[in-house]
């Protein structure tokens, strides 16, 4: 699988997911920070969210200070559909239920051990078929 992990700022967490979803197999390309000396969440997010929509990458991942930033930056970018996990089962249920392609994390909050959660739970669900959830999804496309 194609990721695309971009942030404001390089640190322990950014670095150990692009090691982890490599570890894994995943394609990784930096976006942010973490390719360029741009500090903007607005930017990094929108960039991995854009390579996203553009089908360059399968899924996405964000981080800023809170996450939130970052995953609102996300959302305003057609087709990209950013969710903020703070655990894994947030994590699974956004991948089940909503069919989120881009993962938005919190750098303050998530530790390496629980970010190696969220992540191993967002890979391990994929999108359900039931009619009632896509339509669902498809009502938030409009």
């Amino acid at each position: 699988m194609r990721f695309a992990l971009g942030s404001d700022m390089a640190n322990e967490l950014t670095t150990a997911l692009q090691r982890m979803l490599e570890s894994r197999g995943h394609n990784v390309s930096l976006h942010g920070a973490l390719a360029v000396d741009d500090d903007s969440w607005t930017h990094a997010a929108r960039s991995v969210a854009k390579a996203v929509r553009d089908g360059d990458a399968d899924s996405g991942i964000v981080c800023c200070w809170t996450g939130t930033g970052a995953s609102i930056a996300a959302n305003k970018v057609p087709g990209v559909r950013a969710a903020l996990c703070h655990d894994p089962q947030t994590a699974a249920g956004a991948r089940k239920w909503n069919d989120a392609n881009v993962l938005a994390l919190s750098l303050r909050a998530t530790s390496l051990p629980l970010g190696e959660e969220i992540l191993d739970a967002w890979l391990s669900e994929a999108p359900t078929d039931d009619p009632k959830y896509q339509a669902m999804i498809g009502d938030v496309e409009t």
